[in-house]
């Protein structure tokens, strides 16, 4: 059984088993929507859940990852112009989905940079993740 959907107007076919972001590409469709700054063209990125790249509006529903949700029968992907989303699922007001602050610093108020607060190194030392030799049992040789 092969599903239809629907993306800004155009029939989009998807096998069972198939993502969202799969069936568009599948279809030759590589972006859905665009950065907001500048506007950048965003489709499928990594495939499997970790960036954002590929947000999508699913029945009305803003800011789905595309690579996630397995593509159904009679879908609507994509902004629709009834319902005046933006095209890249942000919400109207400019203000972040998530609640983080708009200037993009952490809502915990640690560096962005990912520096420890207390000015501590944060190389491998600290962490003891530098390299190990016998006599720190990192090399149990013979005698294990």
């Amino acid at each position: 059984m092969t599903y239809r959907m629907t993306f800004r107007g155009a029939a989009v076919t998807a096998e069972p088993g198939q993502s969202v972001g799969a069936a568009l590409v599948a279809a030759g469709i590589l972006d859905w929507r665009t950065t907001r700054k500048e506007g950048r063209p965003r489709g499928l990125f990594c495939g499997i859940g970790v960036c954002f790249d590929c947000l999508i509006t699913i029945d009305g529903v803003p800011d789905r990852r595309a690579c996630l949700v397995p593509a159904a029968d009679g879908m609507r992907l994509g902004d629709s112009p009834q319902d005046g989303s933006p095209q890249d699922g942000s919400p109207q007001d400019g203000s972040p989905q998530d609640g983080s602050p708009q200037d993009g610093s952490p809502q915990d108020g640690s560096p962005q940079d990912g520096s420890p607060q207390d000015g501590s190194p944060q190389g491998d030392e600290s962490r003891g993740g530098g390299s190990r030799d016998a006599s720190q049992g990192g090399d149990r040789g013979a005698d294990a």
